[in-house]
């Protein structure tokens, strides 16, 4: 997954175990900073640290973080307004704050200071109150399993032809290890969302991987197939990460 998805995903996550008292904000924010690096709240001259950004956005209310994972054609998890629908879509990734009568979006950009400050820089948008269409956890994990398994046996089927490169071999068998957890949440989230998160983040390397696979030696109708695949899957993947991260105030079972 690309940085900003990444980034996106561990602020959902963190900031919801933040908001259900399964972490301090300075445990959930010094986590956010040791995979990204230093993170800022708007630009000059309102720029904030992140920590003192959320902690202000809770005393006004703030009650969700919900994750955005668009691609062109499937704005999954947008509402609108279109100024934040295409900050988000050029990104890859955002996120939305729940406050009692509005929503903030917000949208990872690479902030660079100098040669030796690498972080990430959260502009801000209005974003549209209205609820997204996007799956439950239960509809996203049978949705990843179908797809998984329809990716498996697109890209296994062009082995005989091309050959299929190692690593992608060693992720789709790897993938059958239920001990791996390489791909956690925050705290508190139910054990379902930890599980299809995991899934969803080693899949998403299959998914970069496959993508830059050799088509020589394959056939038009081989090579689409394995686009369709890899597409279905991508689109599973997304929508798992975003259900799982929007699953931490979902009932207890």
């Amino acid at each position: 997954m690309d940085d900003a998805r990444d980034a996106a995903t561990a602020l959902v996550a963190w900031g919801n175990a933040w908001l259900t008292g399964n972490a301090g904000l300075d445990a959930a924010v010094d986590f956010l900073e040791e995979g990204s690096g230093p993170q800022v709240l708007g630009g000059d001259p309102a720029e904030v640290t992140l920590r003192r950004g959320l902690g202000d956005l809770r005393i006004g209310g703030l009650s969700a973080f919900r994750l955005a994972l668009p691609v062109p054609g499937d704005p999954l998890g947008l509402t609108g307004p279109p100024e934040f629908n295409r900050a988000a879509l050029e990104a890859g990734a955002a996120v939305v704050l729940a406050l009692p009568t509005r929503a903030i979006g917000l949208v990872p950009v690479e902030d660079r200071r100098g040669s030796s400050y690498t972080g990430v820089r959260w502009v801000m948008h209005d974003a549209s109150a209205a609820q997204p269409d996007v799956p439950t956890l239960a509809e996203a994990d049978r949705s990843l399993a179908l797809a998984m398994r329809d990716a498996t046996e697109a890209l296994l089927a062009v082995d005989d032809v091309a050959g299929i490169p190692p690593e992608i071999a060693d992720e789709l068998i790897d993938l059958r290890d239920p001990n791996r957890d390489d791909h956690p949440l925050a705290p508190g989230y139910p054990q379902r969302a930890h599980r299809v998160a995991a899934l969803a983040g080693r899949l998403a390397v299959v998914v970069d991987l496959a993508r830059r696979m050799d088509a020589r030696g394959l056939d038009a109708g081989q090579v689409r197939r394995r686009d369709e695949a890899l597409r279905s899957l991508d689109a599973a993947v997304r929508r798992a990460l975003v259900a799982a991260c929007n699953s931490a105030f979902d009932p207890v079972p």
